[in-house]
Parts: structure tokens; sequence; C-alpha cells
């Protein structure tokens, strides 16, 4: 089902939406193994170390950008998100501009209490990013939206990479009951 603001599009935008909405995932061909960077990621975002996490975000990207056969991306991040009245960015995707590899920007930090944010929540804004790379390289989209289907790569990304959500694996392996006798 498309988001409210579909109807708001033309009819040429509207053909871009549905064709996003209708990829529901990535298949990562295979490539050099990117399972060490994850826990490398994690242990960099909790110990606070700006200039690493920057380092492994932009291993893992260049990983999956080569295993995806797309052109890469600068990774950048950033510390205390930027924020307004319109509330605060998490992430930022900038195009190729003159000649300069697309970049992503993340931030690790909240606005509020200048925490860094959770490591999942900062993985998940990362290959957000690189969707909207993706969306433009890969799939060849001439405009990248938010759809159903394009947060649904982001998610099965993520679940490829770093394992269900705890919600998602409790339904999927719940515990079994107690047996009293």
């Amino acid at each position: 089902m498309p988001f409210s603001y579909f109807d708001r599009l033309s009819p040429a935008r509207k053909v871009v939406y549905l064709r996003s909405d209708a990829v529901e995932k990535i298949e990562l061909p295979p490539g050099a193994p990117v399972d060490h960077l994850v826990p490398l990621l994690e242990r960099a975002l909790k110990a606070e170390r700006r200039a690493e996490v920057e380092q492994v975000s932009q291993a893992l990207l260049s990983n999956l950008t080569a295993r995806l056969r797309v052109p890469p991306v600068r990774v950048k991040v950033l510390t205390v998100r930027p924020s307004g009245n319109w509330g605060e960015l998490h992430g930022l995707y900038e195009p190729e501009e003159q000649g300069r590899l697309p970049l992503v920007t993340v931030w690790m930090r909240t606005v509020a209490r200048r925490q860094v944010v959770a490591f999942r929540t900062f993985l998940r804004t990362l290959l957000h990013e690189l969707c909207h790379h993706l969306d433009y390289e890969l799939y060849r989209f001439p405009e990248t939206f938010h759809t159903e289907g394009f947060y649904k790569r982001e998610s099965n990304l993520l679940a490829q990479l770093a394992g269900p959500s705890p919600r998602q694996a409790a339904v999927a392996f719940p515990r079994k009951a107690e047996r009293h006798e």
C-alpha cells in the first residue's frame, strides 16, 4: 500500500515509486566476508571512537558496494545529530557531485542527551543511506523514495549483516513453554 504522499506524485514519479515498492530484498552475492566488521563496528561505537566507527563503516560499505558491483561511496561519521523544528537528522545521502564520490553521512549521538545511539539504530541508518545509493546505482531508479519496499530492503540487508532483531528472533523462535508435572 503506497504511503500518503503517493497521491501527490506526478504519473511518472508514481511509476518509479511503484517500481521501488516492488523490490523487497537485496540479494548479496558472495564476496569477502563482513562477519568481523559488524562486531568491530559495534565495539567502536560503544567505545565512542568516532574515527574508528567511520573507518569500519567505510570498510563495510566498500565491501557491500563491491559485492553488488556498484560505484563506491564515501562515509563520514559525525558526532551530534543536527536538529531543528523539523526534528533531527539521523543520516544523509548525497549523490555524486562534480566528480566526487557519493557521500553517506551518519551521526552517532542523539541531540537531546548527546548519547551514543544504539548499535542497531546506527547500523540501520548507515544501511538506509546505502539503500538510497543502491536505488540509483543498482536498481537504476531516477529517484529514490521511502516506500514500503525501500524499508523492507533496508531491513533485509540489516538482517543479513546483523541477524534478526531480538523481536523478530522471538517471533521466529519462541521460547518453549516450561513443562510442570
